[in-house]
């Protein structure tokens, strides 16, 4: 039988909030009933709202709680780096293979275009789908739009 591994992914966006403690105080219970690991993992791939200092505060804060990971930013462990951002490189070549084989594509709509087109069937009444414009772009079309960016 594998062994239970539960984890909590916290954005550093400021101080933990009474919910995301509940959540992780479940799940530490679950791993620790089942003999598993609890893993803190932070999910700071939104640079913008990262707050300084946050990190250590979640650390202390589940601490106080009586919340000691078994694997984090702050212990390491067998299947780190537990900080998000430091992966990126893992799920890059995982978007390129998805791109390479044809089960994935690139989107070159800007954020205005694409809230223009939510806004256009929100004001319809009907819900929104991304029609899907840049699935059909053709390889020399993608790479002048990437040497753009």
């Amino acid at each position: 039988m594998s062994v239970v591994r539960v984890r909590f992914a916290p954005s550093p966006t400021g101080f933990l909030h009474l919910g995301g403690f509940r959540t992780a105080l479940y799940n530490y219970l679950f791993a620790k009933r089942n003999k598993g690991k609890f893993i803190l993992r932070i999910e700071d791939t939104d640079q913008q709202r990262k707050v300084p200092g946050a990190v250590d505060n979640l650390i202390k804060t589940l601490a106080w709680g009586g919340i000691h990971p078994d694997e984090g930013p702050h212990i390491g462990g067998s299947c780190g780096s537990y900080i998000q951002s430091e992966r990126l490189h893992l799920y890059n070549s995982a978007v390129k293979k998805l791109i390479d084989e044809k089960l994935a594509y690139r989107c070159f709509c800007s954020p205005e275009k694409l809230a223009q087109m939510r806004q256009e069937k929100v004001d319809k009444g009907e819900r929104f789908f991304y029609d899907r414009t840049c699935h059909s772009l053709n390889e020399s079309t993608i790479n002048d739009l990437l040497a753009q960016n």
